[in-house]
């Protein structure tokens, strides 16, 4: 295994650049087409590695959040290695929309971040009713962003055997959710992590609650839970992942760090997990209440010269909205009496996150309005940065590090489902 230690995050552009030069190079066996525009009226490119005789096919969703850039750059990766490797194209079409959201993808800036803070200096993620995936279980089916009839029209036309949605977290560990078990895929997703020093996710937040087959894997509940409906007001079973359940389908989604940290796979029991739960949901509410005041004296109509405020807006709106419900699900009649230490630390960082990005995207309004308040607001977010790194021990993973693990795990789920789904 060789990887290449500067790798950075492809822009949309670079991506559809690479994967032209892949059409052209294996006319007979790779297309490239345009599976529909944006709002913005960028083109949403589907990358496609197809047999002459393909039974079943697997799509490969990429850059669904805009602040989880690793995506695509997977995503050509495993096109490289299918079109190397006849064996997982036997009789399996693969496809890849390299970037689901590229207005959102230009919004976020980080090719190559080297610190949290530089991260979230140029930080965006849409609210969820703009987020391709999301839209569906947040919106009326007329109200559908053209992304999210794009993909969706993608699903109906394959009838993907497996759809796989490429993610990332800033800062923790790796695991895989899926809409259906994939059995035996826990063995190999472990080896890759700790072949790579990626930490193993064992108590996502995104998965509390959920059935768990092994280390990292998670299996979502049917139906919805009370616990993460009370989260999270959309209803997962109504986005895309499971839209490839009308054919049969599962979707698992992929998880993978940036900054890796240990305290995230801690099986330790936590002393009291009520109490921490108590003071993380104080703390989520003060640093939001912080964030809030400064937002209060930003007009919903302040624009910059780039006419970034207005998304960068709804975004921090729709980010402190969410928080309430997250604090009142912590310190609520469902709140854990035992958890480990990794569920307690996943939560933690799940906190500091939210707050923290409300903030930064606030923070990048200022600046390029050149509000008053933006020098304390810098202050804030640079602290907030430093001390989330420094609580969990953030070490950086590699680009090509990320890339790997995924491109492994995704081979991986391909490989298990398939042994045990017969060909249509």
């Amino acid at each position: 295994m060789t990887l290449i230690p500067d790798m950075r995050y492809p822009t949309p552009r670079e991506l559809a650049l690479a994967a032209r030069a892949l059409a052209e190079a294996e006319p007979g066996l790779v297309r490239l087409r345009q599976a529909g525009t944006s709002r913005g009226g960028a083109p949403l490119w589907l990358l496609s590695v197809r047999p002459a005789r393909a039974s079943r096919h697997v799509l490969v969703v990429a850059g669904a959040h805009a602040n989880e850039p690793v995506g695509g750059a997977t995503a050509l990766e495993l096109a490289r290695r299918v079109i190397r490797d006849p064996a997982p194209r036997a009789g399996c079409g693969w496809h890849f929309l390299l970037c689901a959201d590229p207005d959102g993808a230009a919004l976020h800036r980080t090719p190559l971040p080297y610190s949290l803070l530089d991260y979230h200096r140029n930080f965006f993620r849409p609210p969820g009713p703009e987020q391709p995936e999301w839209a569906p279980s947040l919106l009326p089916p007329d109200r559908l962003p053209p992304e999210t009839r794009a993909l969706t029209a993608v699903i109906d036309e394959l009838r993907p055997v497996l759809q796989v949605s490429l993610h990332g977290t800033d800062l923790g560990g790796s695991w895989v959710q899926l809409t259906r078990d994939i059995p035996g895929l826990a063995e190999p997703f472990g080896k890759s992590a700790a072949e790579l020093r990626i930490p193993v996710e064992t108590s996502a937040s995104d998965a509390a609650g959920w059935p768990s087959p092994g280390p990292g894997i998670f299996v979502m509940p049917e139906p919805v839970t009370d616990t993460a409906a009370a989260v999270r007001p959309e209803d997962t079973r109504l986005s895309t992942w499971y839209h490839a359940h009308r054919y049969a389908g599962t979707t698992a989604i992929v998880e993978v760090p940036m900054w890796a940290s240990d305290l995230v796979d801690d099986p330790a029991p936590h002393p009291d997990p009520r109490g921490a739960l108590r003071m993380l949901a104080a703390r989520l509410t003060e640093d939001a209440a912080r964030v809030a005041a400064v937002r209060g004296g930003v007009p919903g109509a302040f624009r910059d010269d780039g006419a970034a405020a207005a998304p960068l807006l709804r975004a921090v709106d729709w980010t402190l909205a969410l928080i309430p419900l997250v604090a009142a699900e912590w310190t609520g009649p469902g709140a854990p009496a035992e958890a480990t230490a990794a569920h307690i630390g996943s939560i933690d960082a799940f906190g500091r996150r939210l707050s923290l990005r409300a903030a930064a995207m606030l923070l990048r309004v200022l600046r390029a309005g050149h509000h008053p308040a933006a020098p304390a607001l810098d202050r804030l977010v640079t602290g907030w940065c430093e001390e989330f790194a420094a609580r969990f021990q953030a070490r950086w993973v590699p680009v090509a590090t990320q890339v790997e693990h995924q491109s492994r795990t995704v081979l991986a789920a391909y490989e298990r489902l398939a042994a045990v789904t017969p060909d249509p």
